[in-house]
């Protein structure tokens, strides 16, 4: 007699799909969470303000709705996809699909649409976004608190390799006669070197004003990584803030830049660095140690930014790497607005619930 197959764990179900799509809902989709809290709307009336879109009257494939564009960038940039890849997800992910309004659509979006579309935005466009997501955390009173804290990243992107006749005529501001026009394209002319605690980068440089009370970036501004860190701290300063206190560490001190604050009326909480030859004093100390537990705060959403891929770019040249860190910086602040809007709606329907309901909730959690 043969030996009885062994029973198969998989099931074959007509509804298996309802059913997953029904599994999902339950577990929850994060995606979701950003959809419900955040208007869209609204941050696809700003672009379209500033890029109006083409006249379809014209002939021609119509293009994809605005709202559309808009959420798959800041998809993209949440997950640090290439345009292939988003195009790919897009086509293999049912919650990409019911984010980026594309469930029942015959059509996706290609890579070469998504890419054309971030070409036609540009840094105008970014920084346009960028803002419209700050108008919605005043919309929801989410105003800048307790002081700012001014901060810079170094943001890495790929190096770049000459021979020594490439360099030659680099540093003499001409570009190499054998260099193809698209060997030209793949050169990332603008990013610098710099060296930070022994270790070599190449890149570009990210630096951000950061509120103390909710850790939303108000300002940004971008440069190179060759760039001191305080080359930017004028760019960044928010003039906004409930509190006079500005935050920073030791990498910003100076006499004009403590007179310039006390001038516009901000309280200076920079870190001091001790000078060659001369340690800091024990009092010098105490004050580091006492600035350090709120300047640490900063480092939230850099750390953040590495969830969401990395800060690794991989885009050539100053513009593209601008976009790149807006976008990083949007999608961060966009992302923990809707976790705060959806702790908020948790919170509050948890108090009109029944003491006892909430203790069950609780120890089923």
């Amino acid at each position: 007699m043969s030996k009885p197959q062994a029973r198969s764990a998989i099931k074959f179900d007509l509804f298996a799909e309802a059913a997953r799509k029904h599994k999902i809902e339950r577990l929850g989709d994060p995606l979701q969470v950003i959809a419900r809290h955040i208007d869209f709307a609204h941050l696809t009336q700003v672009i379209d303000g500033l890029l109006p879109r083409g006249d379809a009257s014209k002939g021609g494939r119509p293009p994809y709705p605005s709202e559309v564009m808009v959420r798959i960038l800041i998809l993209k940039y949440l997950y640090n996809l290439s345009d292939e890849q988003m195009e790919y997800q897009l086509l293999d992910r049912m919650s990409y699909q019911r984010f980026c309004l594309l469930t029942d659509s015959a059509n996706i979006p290609d890579r070469n649409t998504i890419w054309h579309y971030q070409q036609r935005l540009g840094i105008d466009g970014v920084t346009a976004l960028f803002q419209a997501v700050d108008n919605q955390l005043l919309q929801h009173g989410y105003m800048a608190r307790c002081g700012q804290i001014i901060d810079a990243t170094l943001v890495p992107a790929p190096t770049q390799h000459f021979t020594k006749q490439d360099k030659a005529q680099l540093e003499q501001g001409k570009i190499p006669a054998d260099w193809s026009a698209a060997k030209r394209r793949q050169k990332d002319l603008d990013a610098t070197h710099t060296k930070k605690h022994g270790k070599g980068y190449h890149g570009y440089k990210l630096s951000i004003s950061v509120d103390a009370k909710h850790k939303f970036i108000r300002k940004i501004t971008t440069g190179t990584a060759s760039e001191h860190d305080s080359t930017h701290f004028d760019e960044v300063l928010h003039e906004h803030n409930t509190s006079a206190d500005v935050y920073a560490d030791r990498g910003y001190p100076s006499a004009q830049r403590s007179e310039m604050l006390k001038a516009l009326g901000h309280r200076e909480h920079i870190q001091r660095k001790a000078k060659p030859g001369g340690p800091l004093s024990e009092c010098q100390k105490g004050r580091n140690k006492r600035i350090a537990k709120t300047r640490a705060r900063v480092e939230h959403p850099f750390a953040q930014m590495r969830h969401m891929g990395g800060k690794f770019i991989r885009t050539i040249g100053q513009a593209r790497a601008t976009v790149t860190m807006t976008m990083m910086a949007a999608c961060y602040n966009l992302k923990r607005l809707a976790k705060f809007l959806d702790d908020g709606v948790d919170a509050f329907y948890k108090n009109r619930l029944p003491k006892t309901v909430v203790r069950l909730q609780g120890a089923n959690a």
